[in-house]
């Protein structure tokens, strides 16, 4: 009988580890990725003149600016680029579309783009007269684009003005609301459209080094930046994608409160069959002398013993499981709703520490109530019915 429940005790906990592991580091995968993506996109501050206008129309900035120089000395700052949009619609013989035309300067660190290119590279080359341009699937798919095949767009101006480019690279990251929108270019072009010198553009992004100071960061760029000009953090650019993500988190919280509050009923119920079980020798402890406190010490020790055994076995299954999904994508998702093809995981050693103690100071802090029982036990009556 014992052996059973104790069996029964080490798997309950062992599932609900590696429940926990599995569900952190899913919900963690999903929010590095999609704010990974966002940021290639859009950079993790962005600098630009106060305005209400909506459009892709900017009013330029001057690239002079004093505080810039004193941004790229920032330790936590990883890179300051120019950049510059521009509305405009691709018309082929075919179809038109609607696009935003992004400029960026020959500083733009590609590395966002460079694993998303599915033809092609981010090259930025000039040659005869024809502007380079990098576009998405999605856009190339619509307009029957290939790569190395020219296109117009014309842009919203009085008079209207057209350019012709050049599809020098094809990519695709899953985020279609940004797929659908953007075509990539040298800065150059547009600050020849809007009539701008090459000291002037749109504004600045800025790209950190780890997330976690964008608040403080974004702080300190406002204050630098004066009175003229606004800065923006990711997060209040685009707020309904990070708020959907931050609700990833309530269903976090609900599976470990869930999984800990299983783990720590059955261990209470392990503890209370062990204890009725050696109820003739807690008995024969008693009347030979053992105090409470002692007798209650070995059967937590007991207890904890059956928690390390069932923290390691759903460690191991948990970090598995993991494993095997990065490394082989095991579950596909349809990258359209999910804005990822695959479940993506995220393994940290503080996610893992703090879920591991997390789960053993709960478990003994329940194992204290079926423990106090021992006290109640007469060894008299114990032994009576042994």
């Amino acid at each position: 009988m014992s052996g059973t429940v104790l069996a029964i005790a080490v798997t309950s906990i062992a599932l609900s580890v590696m429940v926990m592991l599995v569900a952190v580091a899913i919900v963690t995968g999903f929010k590095k990725e999609i704010t990974s993506k966002v940021v290639g996109f859009g950079a993790h501050i962005r600098i630009k003149h106060f305005d209400n206008n909506q459009s892709y129309e900017e009013i330029p900035v001057n690239l002079d600016q004093k505080f810039i120089n004193k941004l790229k000395s920032d330790s936590r700052i990883s890179s300051v680029n120019a950049y510059a949009t521009k509305a405009g619609i691709i018309r082929t013989s075919e179809d038109i579309l609607g696009v935003a035309v992004k400029g960026l300067d020959s500083n733009f660190n590609s590395g966002f783009f460079d694993p998303n290119m599915l033809e092609g590279s981010f090259n930025f080359q000039i040659h005869s007269g024809v502007y380079p341009a990098i576009i998405s699937k999605s856009v190339a798919d619509k307009m029957k684009l290939k790569l190395n095949d020219s296109f117009v767009v014309y842009f919203i101006d009085e008079p209207p003005r057209a350019r012709k480019f050049k599809v020098n690279g094809i990519y695709s990251t899953g985020l279609e609301e940004f797929d659908n929108l953007y075509v990539f270019c040298p800065l150059s072009v547009i600050q020849k459209l809007n009539s701008w010198n090459s000291l002037q553009a749109g504004g600045y992004e800025i790209n950190l080094k780890n997330i976690d100071d964008l608040e403080s960061v974004n702080e300190s760029v406002y204050r630098e930046s004066g009175f003229e000009l606004n800065a923006q953090s990711i997060k209040t650019i685009y707020p309904e994608i990070f708020h959907w993500l931050e609700l990833q988190d309530v269903n976090v919280i609900i599976i470990l409160v869930l999984m800990i509050l299983v783990a720590g009923i059955n261990m209470v119920s392990t503890l209370l069959i062990i204890l009725l079980d050696n109820t003739t020798t807690i008995g024969l402890l008693k009347a030979i002398g053992a105090e409470n406190t002692g007798i209650r010490k070995i059967f937590l020790m007991v207890s904890s013993g059956i928690v390390g055994i069932g923290l390691i076995a759903g460690n191991v299954a948990g970090l598995l499981l993991c494993w095997l999904q990065y490394r082989f994508h095991l579950v596909s998702l349809p990258q359209e709703s999910y804005y990822v093809p695959y479940v993506p995981v995220n393994l940290s050693v503080t996610n893992i520490l703090m879920i591991n103690a997390g789960t053993l100071i709960a478990c003994i802090l329940v194992m204290l109530i079926p423990s106090m029982i021992v006290s109640r036990i007469s060894p008299v009556k114990a032994l009576r019915y042994e």
